[in-house]
């Protein structure tokens, strides 16, 4: 406002109040107590109501602005300092990723100290505990993070994944709990909870998370994966019932498996099984009798062998496989089930007969020469027996020996510089390396050389 214009509004106002006061020659008074009052001429008491509106009004323009501005640089300020934050947390998380763990530390405890009510950066500071192997430290960090944030999906997914490696499951599922109670269709976490109760044999619990798994609508690309295990998993609960004595709950169960899937063997052994606990043999022993014919494996031929011992009645499985030989005498498992029957009865001649159908079909089997060996043994031909076992334990002339890796205990003909099975390096060693090297022989005070070794200890 510029000095003429403020001179203008002066004279504006006198030349008002002159105005005022000659239409208004009177007085006003005005009471602000019983008996205490005040006398303003009409043109005064105007005036000063205007001039309060005035003031009131530019006290408030002024009240706003200086607000309005200290808002602006607050706001500048808190995201100048946001910024900087996140500056220094890209590059900790940056550095994490990298490897650079004590660099990230410092960075990500920067950022905490400037800010520690960053839920990402508690995470992140959590994550790089867990490469230190210092999940103590990791979990206080997320609980910190947790009292912030209590429905962060992020800091109960990393929570339950630290205390699941740890092997603090019953702390992992009541985590896994709590995140399907803030989504009931969380898939990840339904699939989380669920292998915890397969890796405790909790079939019925895992059974009911993996039918909420289905109903949650897997990705196409899993459906048939996720079916499949449904069924798996209904198959080792009917196997638990029939250990509880639900036995008619378990025959149901396991009859509705194989109607799915018919060729699940498990299925069909545990109905056999089933029967048998049931009482009801001759139905068990057809199930085991159909299931072999049907896949050919040779689990059903040993629960029939096994079955029939007991019950001390070899002659009724004899009869089964005498009157099977003939329809399946090129099947060598069915000979390989039946030469072990007969020599476990000592009918060694009839079982030699069945082992030497498989050896001459070219089979090469450490199970099928050692029976052969048995039975050659048996037969009073050691010479005959002591081959068999040689083949049975891999010996050669060579007395090659075998290898195993220090990691994973696989077991190898020949020495690997890296093993096959889990890629570890350096870790191929003679089997009992450590047994070996670590025993002592006894001490012998003097080596005696017996007569007619002296040579031969010379010629060495």
């Amino acid at each position: 406002m510029t000095f003429m214009a403020f001179m203008l509004i002066i004279i504006f106002f006198l030349a008002f109040f002159i105005y005022c006061t000659w239409l208004n020659p009177g007085d006003i008074t005005l009471y602000y107590l019983t008996d205490h009052s005040v006398t303003f001429s009409p043109a005064v008491l105007i005036l000063g109501f205007i001039l309060i509106g005035l003031v009131v009004g530019y006290g408030a323009h002024l009240y706003s602005t200086i607000t309005h501005g200290l808002k602006h640089w607050k706001r500048d300020r808190d995201q100048k300092k946001a910024q900087e934050i996140d500056a220094i947390y890209r590059e900790g998380v940056g550095r994490l990723l990298s490897g650079d763990l004590k660099k990230a530390r410092t960075l990500l405890q920067k950022a905490l100290d400037r800010d520690s009510k960053q839920v990402d950066t508690y995470i992140a500071m959590a994550s790089l505990c867990s490469q230190e192997d210092n999940h103590a430290e990791g979990l206080s960090l997320l609980d910190k993070a947790k009292s912030l944030d209590p429905k962060s999906r992020e800091v109960l997914f990393k929570t339950a994944s630290i205390q699941d490696d740890l092997g603090q499951d019953d702390k992992a599922i009541e985590v896994y709990k709590e995140l399907i109670n803030l989504e009931r269709d969380n898939r990840k976490a339904l699939r989380c909870l669920r292998d915890i109760y397969i890796r405790h044999n909790r079939w019925e619990e895992a059974l009911e998370t993996q039918r909420q798994v289905l109903k949650a609508g897997p990705g196409a690309n899993r459906v048939v994966e996720e079916k499949d295990l449904l069924l798996f998993l209904r198959y080792e609960a009917a196997r638990m019932a029939i250990s509880n004595g639900q036995l008619e709950n378990a025959k149901s169960e396991l009859k509705d498996v194989l109607r799915q899937k018919t060729d699940f063997t498990p299925g069909q052994v545990s109905l056999g099984d089933a029967y048998v606990a049931m009482g009801n043999g001759d139905d068990a022993v057809k199930v085991w009798q159909q299931g072999y014919k049907k896949l050919g494996k040779g689990i059903f031929l040993q629960r029939l062998e096994d079955y029939f011992m007991e019950r001390e009645d070899p002659s009724s499985l004899l009869n089964f496989f005498r009157s099977e030989v003939l329809e399946q005498g090129n099947d060598l498992m069915f000979r390989l089930f039946y030469g072990k029957l007969c020599l476990r009865l000592e009918m060694v001649d009839e079982a030699k007969e069945q082992l030497q159908a498989i050896e001459s079909s070219g089979v090469e089997s450490s199970q099928v020469h050692l029976l052969l060996a048995e039975t050659y043994r048996r037969r009073g031909t050691p010479e005959e027996a002591i081959s068999e076992y040689q083949k049975a334990l891999g010996i050669t002339n060579r007395l090659q020996l075998n290898f195993s890796c220090e990691q994973c205990q696989n077991i190898s003909a020949e020495w690997n510089s890296r093993c096959p099975a889990c890629g570890a390096w350096d870790a191929s060693s003679i089997v009992d390396r450590e047994v070996i090297q670590q025993a002592r022989p006894l001490e012998i005070d003097k080596m005696v050389i017996h007569h007619g070794e002296r040579k031969e200890w010379a010629g060495a």
